[in-house]
């Protein structure tokens, strides 16, 4: 797979990276005649293997040791230890679902249905032109094909690329304009409101699609249970910084791996704004409410991809995952930038695992119970996570040895877990999603328990 390697340039005041359109390129599986391949992934799984079992089997004995000699660690060990079985469990499951996972074919240009793009834009200066672009420039018959770009009472020049554009592409891109700044939800909610496609298409202004995306995220809605497609989200910064390296791997895990996981049992839990379609007529039955939607009092301002797809697993809709539909989206590539992305989506996570607790009995039951699964170990891994953050002091004490390999086991699990990049990128990237599982226990591990403290917070805090 070619990387993504772009001349990054600062856009106006508004300081927006603006990197060079990537290469289109083509996602396929794996071909089942790349022998070294295969031989590469067996040696790594081998090694993981054999160093993840002596490492945690050494773990495990000194944790079962300590706990019968510390009576106040006892109950915190057996629940941890509990849970990790039901995530090796889990593991296994989603490892067989990923290989099973098969994107649907792509709608053809003859029976492409009528489609909508919509952007929403605030503050974005000239990155928002090429966003336009890379929709203008889809393989999609512009006979059906309307795009809507909002402006969402951006103070600096995003309306003066909105409007060039408009100029440009007369009768398909459609210019709309906010009286001042209402949320990224409410931007949406104007454009679902005036849209004409049966298919409605979500793009991030800080985003560009590949040519082949629209085709490719129209082609599952030739079910008609289908009412959410997500698409393939990656990086397109990643040559700016360790973060980005970083984020490109973590992205390449999340958006891929586990939504083609989930996609199996069709019940992928968040359609991503960067880059979803969204059936028209499903959108419609739910707008008003999601538009208004409240959590503890409190109005909802982001999270809206979340929250759109849990009101049409709510109306009975199935989601799926759209591996051939890729898009390329900026990531932050400071600290405390990544900290306020990581933090408003972990509020809206909270918010909308609440709310799936009571969709998920409305599911068909062999979704139900895979999801019931799937989110019960998920969620019990931050109290578990949590609470050995009290236990590991108290066991380095007692036994300063258990360091080294629980610091080694960390990085066996983490290089397991980087095998399911390795069948997309076959680059030394890899070592990026290694560094990242160190950096997270260490730089952000406070950032969960403080978005439950702050769980009513209405800050978009995107800029």
């Amino acid at each position: 797979m070619r990387t993504l390697d772009s001349a990054a340039t600062i856009c106006g005041s508004a300081g927006v990276l603006a990197v060079s359109p990537p290469a289109n390129r083509r996602h396929e599986p794996r071909q089942p005649g790349e022998l070294w391949t295969f031989a590469v992934y067996a040696l790594i799984t081998i090694g993981c293997i054999v160093l993840g079992y002596y490492q945690f089997h050494a773990i495990v004995l000194r944790i079962l040791a300590m706990a019968d000699k510390e009576r106040s660690i006892r109950l915190l060990a057996y629940l941890g230890l509990f849970w990790l079985g039901l995530g090796f469990l889990l593991i296994v499951i989603r490892t067989i679902f990923w290989i099973l996972y098969r994107p649907a074919p792509a709608a053809t240009r003859e029976s492409a249905p009528s489609l909508t793009v919509i952007i929403p834009a605030y503050n974005e200066g000239a990155m928002v032109l090429q966003s336009i672009e890379s929709a203008v420039k889809a393989d999609y018959p512009h006979d059906r094909l309307e795009i809507l770009v909002i402006d969402d009472g951006s103070k600096d020049d995003t309306w003066s690329y909105i409007a060039q554009a408009a100029e440009r592409y007369p009768g398909l891109v459609t210019a709309l304009r906010q009286d001042r700044n209402r949320g990224k939800r409410e931007a949406l909610a104007l454009g679902f409101s005036r849209a004409r496609g049966e298919i409605l298409v979500t793009i991030d202004s800080d985003s560009v699609i590949e040519r082949g995306a629209l085709l490719a995220l129209a082609g599952p809605f030739r079910d008609p249970k289908i009412g959410a497609v997500a698409g393939r989200v990656e990086v397109y910064n990643r040559r700016h910084g360790i973060i980005p390296q970083m984020l490109h791997v973590r992205y390449m895990l999340s958006f891929d791996m586990l939504r083609a996981t989930e996609s199996v049992y069709r019940n992928v839990y968040c359609c991503p704004g960067a880059l979803t379609g969204l059936r028209a007529a499903g959108v419609r039955r739910v707008l008003d409410r999601w538009k208004n939607q409240q959590f503890l009092g409190s109005r909802c301002t982001f999270g809206e991809d979340r929250a759109m797809t849990n009101y049409l697993l709510d109306s009975g809709y199935d989601t799926v995952y759209q591996r051939t539909a890729v898009v390329h989206t900026l990531v932050p590539i400071s600290y405390v930038k990544l900290c306020k992305m990581l933090l408003r989506w972990d509020r809206s996570y909270v918010r909308e695992e609440i709310r799936f607790t009571r969709i998920v009995w409305k599911r068909p039951w062999p979704t139900r119970l895979m999801a019931l699964f799937d989110r019960a170990v998920s969620n019990l891994r931050f109290p578990a996570s949590y609470s050995s953050i009290g236990v590991l002091p108290v066991l380095l004490v007692q036994d300063p040895t258990i360091t080294l390999p629980v610091v080694t086991t960390m990085g066996a699990m983490s290089l397991f877990s980087v095998l399911y990049f390795l069948r997309s990128e076959r680059s030394m990237s890899f070592l990026y999603g290694v560094l990242y599982t160190y950096y997270s226990s260490i730089a952000l591990f406070w950032i969960f328990p403080y978005a439950v403290a702050t769980v009513r917070s209405r800050k978009w805090m995107t800029r």
